[in-house]
């Protein structure tokens, strides 16, 4: 069995990645808190605020910031965020905020829209802007985030290997159980009890 060594340098950069996610998150949040923009921290980032309330050690990491905003906010959102040095993009159907001129799409603030599907086949639309909740954490700070029924709505409908590990997670420690699939339509209600059932798939 061949061993490979890694220097100190390789662990700071695995740091590095993670606590730029933080600080995209953290900037972007207070942005838009600041320009009275309403918004959820949805996706990856969602899932471990809520993870995080129950077990910090079962936190996942995720190089995704994600946020759910109404339409009729998006020129507004441009204005804020592009004061604070982001850059507006419209590429293949998707909106987002580039963390700057030389950042790429994956260092970029992903916009979904409430109320609205993401792809024309999605079983369910995005949640509202009434399906949010405040959270806090030591290294964000405050900011809205989509509630847990329906970040597991929105989980479903998406279903994705991701999706499906995210899902896993939280229902690892404890966020979902049993009494969870009765609360979605049909097609994401067996979904979820697929899960259930067979979480090593």
């Amino acid at each position: 069995m061949s061993i490979v060594s890694f220097d100190d340098s390789i662990l700071d950069r695995m740091v590095l990645a993670v606590e730029k996610v933080r600080d995209r998150l953290r900037r972007t949040t207070k942005t838009l808190d600041a320009a009275g923009i309403r918004y959820a921290v949805v996706g990856g980032n969602a899932v471990a605020a809520w993870v995080a309330k129950i077990d910090s050690a079962a936190v996942r990491n995720t190089q995704d910031v994600d946020i759910l905003i109404d339409r009729e906010d998006l020129d507004a959102a441009k204005k804020a965020l592009g004061a604070a040095g982001f850059i507006y993009r419209h590429v293949k159907s998707i909106d987002m905020f580039l963390d700057g001129p030389k950042a790429k799409a994956r260092d970029a603030v992903h916009v979904i829209f409430a109320n609205e599907k993401v792809r024309p086949e999605s079983l369910a639309p995005s949640p509202g802007m009434s399906e949010t909740e405040s959270v806090k954490t030591e290294s964000t700070g405050s900011f809205s985030v989509v509630s847990l029924e329906a970040l597991v709505r929105m989980k479903l409908t998406a279903f994705r290997r991701k999706d499906q590990v995210h899902l896993l997670d939280m229902i690892d420690v404890g966020l979902i159980d049993e009494s969870w699939p009765v609360k979605y339509a049909s097609e994401l209600g067996q979904r979820l009890q697929q899960l259930l059932d067979d979480p090593d798939g």
